[in-house]
């Protein structure tokens, strides 16, 4: 067995890559599905459709690598994270569509509870604020508004999941109900210093305990694959949320190392060690991986809207027809003009934490046009990440700021990754491989299976595809921060 697969469900579409024993991506597949949006603010995915997604992705990468299921030594299972699902233990049936973690349906209860003072619990056990992007308010919401649905869960007949458990569940035909440490410490329902699920919240919360799955680490035995599935069985080795995959995926093993991943979102991940700091700025303290038991910690900082707001360029607005052409036309874009866009269309995340900002564009002309709303998008992603680094940097150290260590799609863009140095002041380093999510994943499945070195070995092979230094003068930088923020401060009075 010389091959790892690599499932990456993410929140537009599900992959799967084959890896060779070199690490290298030998084929893959992709699949996107469908976005349920019912009311205003509110996310859903059927969970039939994401199932069905990841088989044909599986079926097909391993088609296409020319290899079977007898060749694959293990998965590794890399997903969204947060987003909330609840099924029948009996028939296998989700009761209810997934609910997103962009989904803010929970935002009044959230601030019942914040009224209530019970965030200071909440943070100290968990590390996260009350927010509707957690799964814990969004399980309860399922509890309370799917008819039957208390009284099965309080008779030990529903169970809970983010998407690893439920896909987990599908492949080992419901013999494991079972998530990774990364996954359960992004629901605020666990407490990441004790290594277990929260009595106190769940309680506060109605979340009967019976309805949790069992937390392992990382690198684990998480069940095996029916055999008709594939063609043969293959054990579930390696499980990651993923931003924790690919801040594996991006080797930031040492305290101090930085990360940030440009999707449907950007989140930031900064490697704190052994050290749980807690953060004084908004930021998420949460788990980075656990392996060997080893719990390494992270300050995180979470951005809503990223990719999506190309994807907005594209399906919305309709003036591009692909992605990547947003940085030709930034390319293009009037220098003189300083269009901003707050793209707060769920809410903004960290450092703001406001779930009621709706998004905002600033500075029109009669001249402003394709171009300039291209730049803008694709400026918006820096603004953000400045707001994550400059709370980053408040909380962990004063000193200089580490290189940026950047993936996923948005990273392509060589114009957006030098606007991204130029105003965070930093360098930004994007390895030869962009897709480390699926990387990290498929890593802690061949770490278990024995394929792949240690994690000290696994650093030395991180390339570089290119580095990107500061051209602008501090000047500038300041000038254009300073009138991302005023735009952010008009967004939040606005609500």
């Amino acid at each position: 067995m010389t091959h790892i697969l690599a499932i990456d469900q993410g929140t537009t579409s599900s992959r799967a890559i084959v890896f060779d024993g070199a690490l290298r991506p030998v084929a893959s597949a992709q699949q996107e599905f469908t976005q349920h949006f019912p009311r205003s603010g509110w996310v859903e995915h059927d969970a039939e459709e994401i199932w069905e997604s990841v088989l044909t992705t599986v079926r097909g990468a391993i088609e296409k690598a020319g290899v079977t299921a007898a060749d694959i030594s293990g998965i590794g299972i890399t997903n969204q994270r947060e987003t909330t699902l609840v099924w029948d233990r009996e028939s296998g049936k989700p009761i209810h569509n997934a609910i997103v973690w962009q989904d803010r349906r929970t935002a009044e209860f959230c601030r019942t509870l914040r009224e209530d003072g019970f965030e200071e619990t909440v943070t100290a056990r968990t590390g996260l604020i009350i927010d509707p992007y957690f799964s814990a308010t969004k399980l309860r919401w399922l509890l309370e508004n799917v008819d039957g649905a208390r009284d099965k869960a309080e008779a030990g007949k529903l169970a809970f999941g983010t998407i690893d458990s439920w896909l987990i569940w599908k492949l080992t035909g419901g013999t494991s109900h079972v998530t990774d440490a990364t996954n359960a410490a992004r629901t605020m329902l666990y407490d990441i210093a004790k290594g277990r699920w929260s009595t106190t919240i769940a309680k506060k919360l109605g979340v009967p305990m019976e309805m949790l799955p069992e937390v392992k680490d990382c690198a684990a035995e998480f069940g095996v694959t029916q055999a008709d599935l594939f063609g043969a069985e293959i054990p579930i080795l390696g499980v990651a949320g993923d931003q924790q995959a690919a801040t594996v995926g991006q080797a930031c093993f040492k305290p101090g190392m930085l990360k940030s991943t440009y999707g449907t979102g950007c989140f930031a991940l900064l490697n704190t060690g052994d050290q749980m700091v807690r953060s004084e700025n908004r930021l998420l303290t949460t788990i980075a991986y656990q392996l060997d038991g080893k719990v390494t910690y992270a300050l995180e900082g979470s951005i809503f809207v990223a990719g999506a707001v190309v994807q907005w360029l594209r399906d919305g607005l309709k003036i591009i027809e692909a992605a990547d052409q947003t940085q030709a036309l930034a390319e293009q874009s009037d220098p003189e003009q300083d269009v901003i866009i707050v793209p707060a269309f769920t809410g903004l995340g960290a450092p703001y934490w406001n779930p009621d900002c709706r998004g905002a564009v600033f500075g029109l002309t009669r001249s402003s046009g394709p171009a300039e709303f291209a730049r803008a998008a694709l400026e918006s992603v820096g603004f953000q990440t400045r707001d994550l680094l400059e709370a980053m940097q408040a909380d962990w150290s004063d000193d200089a700021r580490p290189t940026l260590r950047v993936d996923g799609g948005m990273t392509a863009s060589d114009w957006a990754m030098q606007f991204l140095s130029d105003i965070l002041g930093a360098p930004v380093d994007r390895p030869e491989v962009l897709e480390t999510t699926a990387l990290g994943a498929a890593w802690l499945a061949g770490y278990r299976a024995g394929l792949y070195p240690e994690p000290e070995e696994f650093a030395k092979g991180w390339a570089l595809d290119r580095n990107f230094a500061p051209q602008m003068d501090e000047a500038t930088r300041e000038a254009r921060y300073a009138a991302w923020k005023k735009a952010v401060e008009a967004t939040i009075a606005a609500v």
